[in-house]
């Protein structure tokens, strides 16, 4: 429980106090948005990397020198804890926007760092906007922002690490309106540290694999209809190999 109460502590705490940093963020956003992006992605990174320390868990990164670093992407990740997008979010290369539930953007403070990281709030009940949300994501990518979403759409709730969610296809228009890279992500373990025992913190250990890009255009007619099945393929491939480790790295206390 005192990890939970130290997390809760640092994230409204950081909201809070936060305040007059939002508002020299705005100021600088208006006459350099770049520098604002840089110095905003740097506050975030710090505030996520402590609340993962707080958590004791360790993480095994595999396969990261395949997220190009000279242009923006499309992260797809399999999706079953909160700190999916902390763990995933403490290491992106660039300014990076994830999409979010619509209902976050009724959170005060949160949904303000939210806007100034590019993030972007879906509304699936809402078929128009969410076509907007989509075409609002491509044109971020154009400008050299790269996106990170969960196709599944919410968490995966208190179902074997293998079992997915259907992925929703209108996720992937990001990235066949751009061409843009598609960077499978594989989350093993993140479950562990906080939805597995309500509302108890414990320290898990974490495999995050990212997967070969996979650049639309370069595939076949019938893998190009289904990249949706595509890449959740490649996704429950790398989580077949990594569950094991994620198992045994847990039972050894290993740390990567």
């Amino acid at each position: 429980m005192i990890r939970f109460l130290l997390t809760c502590i640092v994230v409204i705490g950081f909201l809070i106090l936060s305040i007059p940093i939002l508002i020299a963020e705005w100021i600088i956003g208006r006459f350099s948005p770049e520098t604002r992006d840089a110095s905003s992605l740097k506050i975030v990174l710090a505030v996520f990397r402590l609340c993962i320390r707080i958590t004791g868990s360790s993480v095994t990164v595999i396969g990261e020198e395949n997220v190009p670093k000279d242009t923006a992407v499309l992260y797809i990740a399999n999706h079953r804890s909160f700190f999916d997008v902390l763990l995933t979010y403490v290491r992106v290369p660039r300014c990076t926007g994830y999409i979010a539930k619509y209902e976050m953007k009724h959170i005060p403070l949160l949904h303000a760092w939210m806007c100034l990281l590019h993030c972007l709030f879906l509304n699936r009940k809402d078929l128009r906007q969410g076509m907007k949300t989509i075409q609002a994501a491509a044109e971020d990518v154009k400008k050299g922002v790269s996106i990170c979403i969960f196709p599944e759409g919410t968490r995966s709730k208190n179902a074997p690490e293998l079992e997915m969610l259907p992925f929703h296809k209108g996720s992937f228009k990001i990235a066949t309106k751009t061409n843009c890279p598609i960077v499978p992500i594989a989350l093993t373990g993140t479950s562990q540290i906080f939805e597995d025992h309500l509302p108890m913190i414990r320290p898990a250990h974490v495999t995050l694999e990212y997967g070969k890009p996979i650049y639309p255009d370069d595939l076949t007619r019938d893998e190009k209809k289904n990249l949706e099945q595509y890449t959740q393929d490649i996704i429950r491939t790398m989580l077949e190999k990594n569950i094991p480790i994620s198992a045994a790295c847990a039972g050894s206390g290993k740390t990567s």
